[in-house]
């Protein structure tokens, strides 16, 4: 049965009129690495193995990005979903803050990209606000700043007194330069645009049917019957990672997105700061270059091909009257794009890098939960070193089997 991971009419590919289009592969090939995987997740990684001098072929069984990274809110922070305090059942308190200086690592990657190529996919550095509207939460709001000033991060604490924003908020932690926004569709083009520029090749409407493995490579079989031969396989699929493996390798829920039409002003919404609550689950916001706003969340346990125009729409008019009541002064907000998309999560809220237990030649490249791109980055780059034989010590972290008993 074909999962539908997407429904609705996402905001990104329906913006970008300019549709970049991609052959299909009509003959068999050879290359070093071979990514199976046309979104976002994948042109960051052709990017990275182009960059270091290592061939690199995109294979993509629909339209480059029109699939979960079509959906993707690009809201770019460092921090994870859950606070520190609340990961210490599945990780330690080292571990988590690794984490989040390895997110400002890939923040500063993406900043680094944009200096050298130019700025085409609509980039903006942004602060970011975690916060919450409840008294019970503020303790927890609080520790996780004191953790976070106590280790070097450049954040500041608010509270009711200080409330600069329109929304109602008992408490909150600003991270200076802690975050980004981006257009995923632009971004995802421009990597494989430079990719290809060092050599890479990129493949839509080229879906894989079958892995044929072997000692030093692994044959790629396609939909045609044309195959690709890899001395590794990156397996860039998002979500769906069935052809590969049987595990389930998170927890899968549907997110909810909806985005406006341009609004006159931000009225009570001081710097477009990127935001996002603490609720579980919790509602995060952002703007967009043409000043649009996204709210996203209104998270559900994951329904097979997302396919419920009832529930759907209730979360809709759910975010829309969040929306509408934290920035009463911002006139004429109106809908314009409403789409669901799946999201999973991890207990420690990291993605999955690295060879998988089966194939040593078989590599994932998973950027799960809400730091997707951030993940994807970081991965990409160990597993470049990995490639030329070189383990970085933090992908242990990562470490596909690392929930196994």
């Amino acid at each position: 049965m074909y999962i539908k991971y997407v429904q609705g009419k996402p905001l990104f590919t329906h913006i970008n009129n300019d549709k970049k289009q991609y052959s299909y592969l009509t003959e068999d090939i050879e290359t070093d690495i071979c990514i199976i995987g046309g979104g976002v997740t994948g042109a960051i990684a052709s990017y990275y193995f182009s960059k270091n001098n290592i061939k690199a072929v995109v294979l993509e069984k629909k339209r480059i990005a029109h699939l979960s990274t079509s959906v993707t809110t690009s809201l770019l922070q460092y921090e994870l979903d859950d606070n520190l305090s609340d990961l210490k059942t599945y990780t330690t308190l080292e571990n988590a803050l690794r984490s989040y200086n390895l997110g400002l690592k890939a923040l500063d990657e993406i900043e680094n990209f944009i200096n050298k190529y130019g700025n085409k996919c609509d980039y903006k550095k942004r602060n970011t606000l975690l916060y919450t509207s409840k008294k019970d939460d503020v303790k927890s709001i609080k520790t996780e700043y004191d953790l976070r000033k106590e280790n070097g991060f450049d954040v500041e604490y608010i509270d009711e007194s200080r409330n600069k924003y329109d929304f109602d908020l008992k408490a909150g932690i600003i991270s200076k330069n802690g975050g980004a926004e981006l257009d995923p569709y632009k971004y995802t083009n421009e990597l494989l645009n430079v990719s290809c520029g060092m050599g890479a090749k990129v493949y839509e409407n080229t879906e894989v049917v079958d892995l044929l493995h072997h000692e030093d490579y692994i044959d790629v079989i396609t939909e045609s019957g044309y195959k690709v031969r890899a001395k590794k396989v990156i397996v860039a699929t998002g979500y769906n990672t069935k052809l590969f493996t049987d595990r389930n390798f998170g927890t899968m829920t549907t997110t909810f997105n909806i985005a406006t039409k341009p609004v006159s002003s931000f009225n009570g919404w001081e710097d477009k700061i990127l935001l996002r609550d603490n609720g579980d689950p919790y509602n995060y916001l952002r703007t967009t270059i043409d000043n649009r706003i996204i709210i996203g969340g209104e998270d559900v346990t994951f329904v097979p091909d997302i396919f419920n125009e009832k529930l759907a729409d209730k979360k809709y008019d759910i975010l829309e009257n969040k929306l509408k009541s934290m920035f009463k002064n911002i006139e004429n907000i109106e809908i314009e794009y409403k789409y669901c998309g799946a999201f999973a999560s991890t207990p420690d809220n990291l993605g999955f890098v690295g060879p998988g237990p089966k194939h040593n030649n078989l590599w994932y490249l998973l950027g799960y939960g809400a730091n997707g791109i951030i993940f994807a980055i970081l991965g990409a780059m160990m597993l470049t070193e990995l490639y030329d034989g070189k383990v970085n010590e933090d992908m242990k972290l990562f470490k596909v089997d690392r929930f196994d008993n």
